[in-house]
């Protein structure tokens, strides 16, 4: 049980900050459900809208704090037990007025903007194995939020003393950290956010005007008025010095394909393309369509196979010389499970390679192309039956791209693992390791300089 010094703790002080941040790539907060559709279904509120539920912020910041957790966010056992001193609201969809959206409203679902959260957009996966193919249960596809859908939730820290100022300031240095990320897929490009507006209030509750401050102040996010005599705090994206920054800037040579799964009237595959809210310099939002998407999981799978290539031959692995090839691929090859972890549920293990999706808009000069394949009949020199078909392509190679990956320093304690992963990151750069779809028919091909921390390498 509690011993009574913590019984009689006086929670005088209050630090309060209203946060407004939006999802800087998609989001994938799940219900853990699935439907005819979708295998992964977003969870959405009682307006049919996308929210982030409180504990799913107080559990990803609590993770980041650190071994010093629960000495502020609780924490209970069999003998004894002490509630969180930190809350967290659920964060609300903000609507185009600007406003959070909460209660039961009535939505104007014919409105250009709120129509394209009726029908969310799906991510389709594929998980590739060693041989090239798709893995037994390795095609799957869910659902995400917008790149650009923004949020509002406040945070309120109970405090005996105002010394406990720097913890609550901690917790917003968390929010901004390039490391942070919310929902699901987090190490394969979703759950970025940047923060957008930061308001902060430190409140005495022996004060009398604090205190009435404090009583008037409604839990609604869509009122304003307490944070009126607050300046917003100044807010910049935080690089956690743990991590070790990776950029690749890539201009396709010619043709690249990262394709939705679908075809179109036009061509048998087309290109995954990706729709973003943009806000002008008033927080008026408008949605940008038909963007270019190169999905970070597609980086990540190349990217995987490459360096497990890289470590074998390290560590002089050879095919020929070894019994059981699979023992070596995959997440059972040392460097991959250091990299990108492992589900296996007798070894699990969280990635430690954070990827970010790449949304760009598309230039003038880059454009679609429609390649018509076939294959022919050696014999008859006809077309083989159920061979004919089409993929549409993008060429564009005079836009540029930038891939950019976190890796936590951690995972580099194996010089090999180090270096083959940086080798393979140069094969990208350089052509020799093509990305997305139709590679053997020479598509993909990219060149590029590959920074480390900012330095080429």
């Amino acid at each position: 049980m509690m011993e009574d010094n913590d019984r009689k703790k006086n929670y005088n002080y209050r630090f309060l900050s209203k946060i407004i941040f939006e999802a800087d790539t998609p989001l994938a907060v799940g219900t853990g459900s699935k439907d005819i559709i979708t295998d992964a279904l977003v969870l959405t509120d009682v307006n049919g809208l996308p929210y982030i539920p409180g504990t799913s912020l107080a559990g990803v910041v609590r993770h980041a704090f650190g071994k010093d957790a629960d000495s502020f966010f609780g924490y209970q056992n069999k003998k004894e037990g002490e509630g969180s001193q930190i809350i967290f609201t659920d964060a609300r969809m903000i609507g185009k007025e600007g406003i959070a959206i909460e209660q039961i409203k009535e939505i104007p679902w014919q409105d250009n903007f709120y129509r394209h959260f009726k029908n969310l957009p799906i991510r389709q996966h594929t998980r590739i194995n060693d041989k090239g193919v798709t893995s037994n249960t390795g095609k799957f596809d869910e659902q995400v939020v917008f790149k650009g859908t923004r949020f509002c939730f406040e945070i309120e820290m109970l405090s005996c003393t105002e010394e406990s100022k720097e913890v609550f300031f901690r917790i917003l240095m968390i929010l901004q950290s390039d490391t942070f990320r919310l929902g699901s897929g987090t190490r394969c490009g979703f759950g970025s956010i940047k923060i957008v507006d930061c308001k902060t209030a430190t409140l005495n509750l022996l004060d009398s005007c604090d205190l009435t401050a404090y009583l008037n102040k409604t839990s609604s996010l869509a009122d304003n008025q307490f944070w009126l005599k607050y300046d917003s705090e100044k807010c910049s994206r935080q690089h956690n010095k743990q991590w070790i920054k990776y950029e690749l800037h890539l201009v396709p040579d010619d043709f690249f394909l990262f394709g939705s799964g679908f075809g179109d009237k036009e061509a048998d595959m087309v290109p995954v393309a990706s729709t973003f809210i943009e806000w002008d310099q008033n927080d008026i939002p408008s949605f940008n369509e038909k963007n270019i998407l190169i999905p970070a999981s597609s980086v990540k799978g190349a990217l995987a196979h490459r360096v497990a290539f890289y470590y074998n031959k390290r560590e002089q692995v050879f095919a020929e010389d070894i019994k059981d090839v699979e023992a070596k691929v995959g997440s059972k090859n040392k460097a991959i499970f250091d990299l990108f972890g492992s589900e296996n549920p007798d070894s699990p293990k969280r990635g430690n390679v954070i990827f970010s999706d790449v949304i760009e808009e598309r230039l003038e000069h880059t454009k679609e192309k429609i390649l018509n394949h076939v294959k022919i009949d050696r014999f008859t020199g006809g077309a083989v039956n159920g061979a004919l078909f089409s993929e549409k392509t993008v060429y564009g190679n005079k836009q540029s791209f930038i891939l950019r990956i976190l890796v936590n320093g951690e995972a580099f304690i194996n010089k090999n693992v180090k270096e083959s992963f940086e080798d393979a990151l140069k094969d990208i750069c350089t052509g020799m390791l093509p990305l997305g779809g139709g590679v053997n028919r020479g598509n993909g091909v990219f060149s590029g300089k590959l920074l480390k921390e900012g330095e080429v390498l």
